[in-house]
């Protein structure tokens, strides 16, 4: 007997269009990658570009040698850690990752395909077994709405790693460049307290200065030197890290860094929508309401699909072959019968009548509106803390380079007059010039720290919260992030 069980007209068809459209699966031309792009673009004035050929890599490469050629800028340093960071290319291969993902639950599911032959002395059959999932067929746009939804927030999360890492460079960068200025002051000022040891030496060798006072200049110029090394060994550790931001290795780590940072502006940002653009722009909340409505649509799935979790529809086509012995002639004649009709399975839930499953969904989506309301709020008071901290450093960096250095320089000055006049001895030139060097390394200080401040605000406008630096321990926490 020969048993071929097919769908039903409309089974048919189902399979047919799952067996058309298994074929149809779309990808975007750029991998899912436009929305980092946009927002590098929106906030550094770069681009962010998935290398995914041998020709993205040569033109990378050829676009970061023309940027190094020139000393670094904070924004060629943020250019340059877009296109050539590979913890960030490796985000965004995991991005495709989540558009193949999306591309595979929004395609409709493949019809079964089953066939079995039985044989026997007499006779024989043959089944055969198309089923089509029409339930799974009926919620194939739905389930492609919340695919898109989960891809969406994957999205996001890749751009937030693009802004994290581009706040990283320039956080980076202006701890470098920092770090070069302070140790290039104090370079400037121990060459004069050298000279001035110098002389005191020679004063001591003639008899014109005292053990004591040789032994306070000596301890001044070292501890000036000492100074210096310390200076020198910060400054090329923050290089170090500043190469690490941007991917550089082998012939790419002789690359120019300016010998100071530029001074603050003479008046601070005013920013009296600050709270509405942070809640409008950060990523967090962005990928949260992605997250959210996907949960939202979930919800609706499986409210309506609660009764009914399997709905499958089949036909039957039989062909059953006997072979049976005439009487008469003695010989065996095949006789052969052909029978058709359908089938249906559908899942009775007698034991759950699908309450469990909403009432998880349910649960689940509240807990996402109620993270998402928290969110908002940390948002709110991290923008308002970064504002303030940026405040403070602007004044701060103002007023030392507008009182203390200016007072400083007078001091130094009238020192200088009297020791030319013989009126002061090496040692209070010696103890000036040290405390010139804890000042100008105070106001150098003060500088990085506005700029670095400035990067803060702005990451707390933008986003991801593990890049707002003077806050991310605090930050990451509330928003439920892992620092990197």
């Amino acid at each position: 007997m020969t048993q071929i069980r097919l769908p039903t007209r409309a089974a048919v068809a189902a399979a047919g269009m799952s067996m058309l459209l298994s074929s149809c699966a779309m990808f975007s031309s750029d991998g899912g990658v436009n929305v980092a792009a946009q927002a590098a673009h929106q906030e550094f004035g770069k681009n962010a570009v998935a290398l995914r050929s041998e020709e993205d890599f040569d033109w990378a490469v050829s676009r970061m040698e023309q940027l190094l050629r020139r000393p670094l800028t904070i924004d060629a340093a943020v250019e340059i850690a877009l296109l050539n960071n590979r913890g960030l290319q490796a985000t965004f291969n995991r991005l495709g990752v989540a558009e193949a993902i999306m591309a595979r639950e929004k395609l409709p599911p493949n019809p079964t395909f089953a066939f079995s032959r039985i044989a026997g002395p007499l006779g024989s059959e043959v089944e055969g077994v198309i089923v089509a999932n029409i339930l799974a067929l009926a919620t194939l746009p739905a389930r492609a709405e919340i695919a898109d939804e989960r891809f969406r927030a994957a999205q996001f999360e890749a751009a937030a790693e693009t802004l994290r890492l581009g706040y990283e460079a320039r956080r980076a960068y202006v701890r470098a460049v920092g770090a070069r200025e302070i140790a290039g002051s104090i370079s400037e000022v121990n060459q004069s307290t050298q000279a001035v040891a110098a002389l005191a030496r020679r004063l001591g060798e003639t008899g014109a200065a005292s053990r004591l006072d040789q032994a306070k200049d000596q301890l001044s110029s070292a501890e000036t030197a000492t100074r210096l090394a310390s200076a020198r060994l910060q400054a090329s550790n923050e290089r170090e890290r500043l190469t690490r931001v941007l991917g550089l290795w082998g012939t790419q780590l002789d690359f120019g860094l300016p010998n100071a940072l530029s001074p603050p502006p003479s008046r601070p940002r005013s920013l009296p929508y600050l709270e509405q653009d942070a809640v409008g722009r950060r990523i967090e909340l962005r990928t949260a309401h992605a997250e959210l409505n996907a949960l939202a649509k979930t919800l609706g799935l499986i409210e309506a699909t609660r009764f009914v979790n399997l709905f499958e529809l089949s036909g039957v086509y039989k062909v059953k072959t006997e072979s049976v012995p005439n009487p008469e002639s003695g010989l065996t004649e095949t006789t052969r019968f052909r029978f058709s009709g359908g089938a249906a399975a559908i899942e009775v839930p007698i034991f759950d009548f699908g309450e469990t499953k909403v009432r998880e969904a349910q649960q689940s989506w509240l807990a996402a509106v109620n993270r998402l309301t928290k969110k908002a709020i940390d948002v709110r008071s991290q923008a308002r803390q970064a504002y303030r901290n940026y405040r403070y450093a602007h004044e701060i960096a103002q007023f030392r380079k507008r009182e203390i250095l200016a007072l400083q320089a007078i001091v130094s000055e009238e020192m200088l007059r009297r020791y030319n006049g013989m009126l002061v001895d090496a040692f209070p030139l010696l103890e000036n010039a040290r405390k010139r060097v804890l000042l100008q390394a105070a106001a150098i200080e003060a500088k990085r720290d506005y700029w670095l401040a400035e990067t803060d605000l702005r990451a707390a406008i933008s986003g991801p919260a593990e890049a707002i630096g003077g806050i991310a321990g605090e930050g990451a926490a509330e928003l439920g992030v892992e620092r990197p």
